[in-house]
């Protein structure tokens, strides 16, 4: 059995016990330069009976699952499975597995930290400090302010629980609300009119599926209060960005605190880096050391299980009796 990873690069496979865990399940390749262009992504899969992908951005189109007959199963590294043609996977027979929950916690935090940090107003403060300065600007309190959260996920259900803990009144929209959800996490389901419009925060967890690309768009953003908070943790993709910057540009919007971007690496020149009122981070919020590792270890033994014929963690594909 070959197994091919085709784009660890930044590496986090290589010297993990992860590959060498993997490594006794069967021949492994890894590549450690990226897999973006899709002749270069169909190559190194040809002969490949699994893939364990490791960044977002590599996209197993159609036309790449085509040039690869042999391959059985994807496992994803993450939650995300926008970079996969889902349907084309399911006619050719092909597995996609991922590692739900691995980064919840760190994702959260990253949420959390950026709610902070924009409210506080950190980065300026730091800023003007270093520069001289002393900028004392009144800035809000977040106690008894309302946290609106789109979607609640394993991502979303461990921000409202953070919120929670802060004194934030947290209120939620999902496209399948699960009320025992919001008994065990202490948010209230609303309908999505209202969450729009009172939230202070705004908070992104959808998955990034075609019927949540641009979400939060121009009619949407519209409804928000010019005091909100717009927080992006989830995908580029749910926010039509070009509104986005105009809203924030007019101060329609107070301001927005973003990891996630339509275009990664954000391209120079992309009018996000000179507003003010924007805080950017480069699609980090899981990225720790045990997010990593837990991740990995889930991918493996996706694949160790898959090989079993019990395979876990499946999006599309056989799932176990």
């Amino acid at each position: 059995m070959l197994i091919v990873v085709p784009d660890d690069n930044p590496p986090v496979m290589t010297g993990t016990p992860a590959l060498d865990r993997l490594r006794r399940t069967g021949e492994v390749r890894v590549h450690d330069s990226d897999a973006t262009d899709p002749a270069v992504l169909a190559e190194r899969l040809r002969d490949a009976d699994v893939a364990l992908n490791i960044r977002g951005r590599t996209g197993f189109t159609a036309d790449v699952l085509r040039a690869a007959p042999k391959l059985r199963l994807i496992s994803i590294w993450g939650t995300g499975t926008d970079n996969v043609d889902l349907k084309a996977a399911v006619a050719r027979g092909i597995t996609v597995t991922n590692t739900p929950g691995a980064n919840a916690v760190a994702v959260a935090e990253h949420t959390i930290a950026l709610m902070l940090a924009v409210a506080k107003q950190l980065v300026a403060g730091d800023t003007g400090v270093r520069q001289g300065s002393w900028p004392r600007n009144l800035v809000p309190q977040l106690r008894g302010k309302r946290l609106g959260i789109l979607g609640t996920g394993l991502i979303g259900r461990e921000v409202a629980a953070m919120g929670k803990g802060l004194g934030l009144e947290v209120v939620a929209w999902t496209y399948h609300p699960d009320p025992s959800l919001a008994t065990r996490y202490g948010f209230r389901y609303v309908e999505l009119d209202e969450l729009l419009r009172t939230s202070d925060i705004l908070s992104l967890h959808l998955r990034a599926t075609p019927e949540a690309r641009h979400f939060l768009g121009r009619d949407r953003l519209a409804l928000l209060k010019p005091t909100v908070i717009l927080v992006n943790t989830g995908r580029g993709s749910l926010v039509d960005e070009a509104a986005l910057v105009e809203c924030l540009q007019a101060k329609r919007i107070a301001a927005a605190g973003l990891d996630v971007f339509e275009t990664e690496p954000l391209p120079p020149g992309n009018p996000f880096t000179s507003l003010p009122n924007v805080l950017l981070t480069p699609h980090c919020a899981g990225m720790t050391p045990e997010v990593i590792q837990n991740g990995l270890a889930m991918a493996v033994e996706n694949i160790e299980n898959f090989i079993k014929g019990a395979p876990t963690h499946v999006v599309v594909g056989p799932r176990p009796a």
